[in-house]
């Protein structure tokens, strides 16, 4: 089935849409995914600090009243003269005052020397007299006789009432007498931290599974009742409820153990760690909380917890669908009325010049390619008529006399001599652009730069069944001398095509410098003007798949994308001083590699900032960049980078590049 242009944009560009739409949704999802693990890991660090907070806050609050009732001035002398009466008076009334700021409503002081203890809270009366008297041979006395030769500034003792589940926590503060330093009593009160652990697990976020660990891991808290190990404080025996009794995995209990590890040397950091909880993969943040010993421990089930809010998504998916179907109609339209509708005007005009009309009417030539293309094909036709005139004109003039014919031989070499502008119509006319535009279409690209108006560099491109013959050529010189070797050449080519076929590019190129020596090598001027050139030729047989390459002192460079490789022409040029022998090179013809010919003006042309020449690393790294994309953006590729590099200075030589690419 035969497509027309029409419908061959719009599978391609259906087709080109696809494989972006795939890539962007693969993309977008992985995007998605990493965004949804960055959130979570952020919203875990950001629960677990604020859990920690919310157990640490009422402990520090405790800590702080504690402390500043022990360095109170009244407290230290009644310490130091405890029967005192009138100190007895007034740090009592100081110790109420403070009491009523405790949370528990509770306060308690040891006097080192007398080992007295004194307790008041809201449960007993009031008393100034020791409850009892503490001593170091009772275990349970113990605590403030550690206290007493401990360096510690203060010390937080948690005791868990098995019997009761309830979590209390005391604050013993040491008494320092200012004078020598020494530990004269202790300060301090309990509390009850059992409302704010029911509290902090009660108010937990959605996904968010609050856990509070020993450094054996043994739950502290929980909101399943059921795993809160009671018997972590008071019974080291008992078969404890740990955290790595809900984790299956070694490798992941391994895991929380180095979490716990890391968070207790850095109490300010955050360790995190992904484990199956639940039946679900979690991501986990761990806290140390060093006055109580504790351990916060935070599950999030990413997805549970919504850290992205999927309503959003809905729209945003709709919005790009809609912005795409707006893209493809704009593509489309753009697509139609640039390239497809001028191009089946020209199509139009073409069938019209066949017919013999050449006054035909061509449509309008803008800036871009297709306006080029429209003015080289006006001046193929203006061509094409003035050569049938002046065919006609000579029938005709062979029947006048000698003068008159002398004469219109004096205007043709005049208006040769006079018009450069008609030498390069002349010269583009032996261009291929059409025969390769009609066989090619998109599928090659040529960037042609004459140094002057006209130049010495041409390329070739003939056509037979099974294969295509496509080419370049470099004559010495530029300018009108250039253009004039680029006639020989090309005639000296045709002649050998015609001659032996396009299937064989080293002998057409022997054929070729032998039809030049035999021409230019007998006139006695030769020796004064330079008359070789460089030429590389490519046959591509459809049939075999393969590309056949043969070159004068020109490479035939290829590049899939990733690799850039060069079929290294012969070091000899055609035409030069020796007579040079000329090999074939073969090349797979694969769909996804373009094929480049290039002349040494390219390669030679100097910028940059410091002048050097182009060279062909460069250009082959920039194979590298552009091979993957279609030929219309890497002829513009080129342009932009042969303009960036070039800058200000002048163009050294003609230059050529032709590409090509078969699928």
């Amino acid at each position: 089935m035969n497509l027309g242009l029409r419908a061959k944009s719009a599978l391609a560009l259906g087709g080109c849409i696809g494989v972006v739409l795939v890539v962007a949704v693969v993309i977008g999802a992985q995007t998605l995914g990493a965004i949804e693990d960055n959130m979570g890991s952020a919203f875990a660090r950001n629960v677990t600090q604020l859990s920690k907070q919310r157990i640490l806050a009422p402990v520090q609050r405790e800590l702080v009243l504690s402390q500043r009732l022990a360095d109170s001035e009244v407290t230290r002398q009644w310490m130091l003269d405890e029967n005192n009466p009138a100190k007895r008076k007034l740090f009592f009334a100081e110790s109420e005052r403070y009491r009523q700021f405790f949370e528990d409503k509770s306060v308690s002081m040891v006097v080192r020397k007398s080992k007295h203890y004194y307790f008041n809270d809201n449960k007993k009366p009031f008393s100034d007299q020791a409850r009892f008297t503490l001593s170091e041979k009772v275990p349970a006395d113990k605590w403030f006789f550690s206290t007493m030769r401990s360096k510690e500034a203060f010390n937080i003792n948690v005791e868990l009432d098995v019997a009761l589940k309830l979590t209390k926590v005391w604050f013993n503060v040491p008494v320092i007498d200012t004078r020598n330093g020494d530990r004269i009593g202790n300060a301090g009160t309990g509390l009850d931290l059992t409302t704010f652990l029911n509290r902090f697990i009660s108010k937990r976020e959605q996904g968010v599974t609050p856990i509070i660990l020993n450094r054996d891991g043994a739950i502290q808290a929980h909101p399943d009742r059921r795993l809160i190990d009671f018997a972590s404080i008071n019974d080291k025996g008992a078969q404890h409820s740990t955290i790595y009794r809900l984790i299956r995995n070694v490798n992941e209990q391994d895991a929380v153990r180095a979490a716990i590890l890391a968070a207790e040397e850095d109490s300010d950091s955050l360790p995190q760690f992904w484990v199956n909880l639940d039946g679900k993969r979690q991501l986990c943040a761990v806290a140390y909380i060093p006055e109580l010993k504790w351990f916060v421990l935070s599950a999030v089930d990413v997805r549970a917890a919504q850290v992205i809010d999927s309503s959003l998504l809905l729209p945003l998916l709709v919005g790009a669908i809609a912005l795409l179907a707006v893209l493809v109609v704009a593509i489309t339209i753009a697509v139609n009325r640039i390239l497809l509708a001028p191009l089946l005007k020209l199509t139009n005009s073409a069938r019209q010049v066949a017919g013999g009309n050449y006054a035909v009417e061509l449509p309008h030539a803008g800036g871009d390619e297709m306006g080029e293309l429209t003015r080289a094909f006006g001046s193929m036709a203006a061509q094409v008529r003035s050569h049938t005139d002046e065919l006609e004109g000579k029938v005709e003039e062979r029947t006048r006399e000698l003068t008159t014919v002398n004469q219109q031989m004096a205007s043709a070499s005049k208006q040769i001599g006079d018009s450069i502008q008609a030498a390069s119509l002349i010269q583009n006319a032996i261009l291929p652009n059409l025969e390769m535009l009609q066989t090619l279409s998109d599928q090659h690209f040529v960037m042609w730069r004459p140094r002057d108006v006209v130049g010495g560099d041409f390329y070739v491109f003939r056509t037979m069944p099974g294969g295509c013959l496509i080419g370049v050529v470099d004559c010495a010189g530029h300018g009108v001398p250039g253009a004039f070797m680029t006639m020989i050449a090309y005639a000296a080519l045709n002649v050998s095509i015609d001659n032996l076929g396009p299937n064989d590019p080293a002998a057409l190129l022997t054929d070729m410098d032998r039809r030049l020596r035999a021409m230019l090598h007998n006139d006695p001027a030769h020796s004064q003007v330079a008359t070789n050139m460089d030429a590389g030729l490519a046959y591509v047989d459809f049939e075999s798949r393969l590309v056949h390459f043969s070159g004068a002192k020109v490479s035939l460079y290829w590049c899939d994308g990733e690799e850039v490789g060069e079929a290294r022409g012969d070091r000899h040029a055609i035409g030069g001083k020796r007579i040079p022998s000329f090999t074939n090179k073969e090349m797979p013809l694969d769909a996804n590699t373009t094929f480049y010919l290039t002349t040494d003006g390219l390669l030679d042309q100097a910028g940059g900032p410091k002048g050097y020449s182009f060279g062909q690393t460069r250009f082959a790294e920039l194979l590298r960049r552009q091979a993957g994309r279609s030929l219309a953006e890497q002829r513009a590729a080129f342009d932009a980078e042969l303009a960036s590099y070039q800058g200000d200075l002048l163009q050294r030589d003609d230059i050529t590049v032709l590409s090509f690419r078969f699928a």
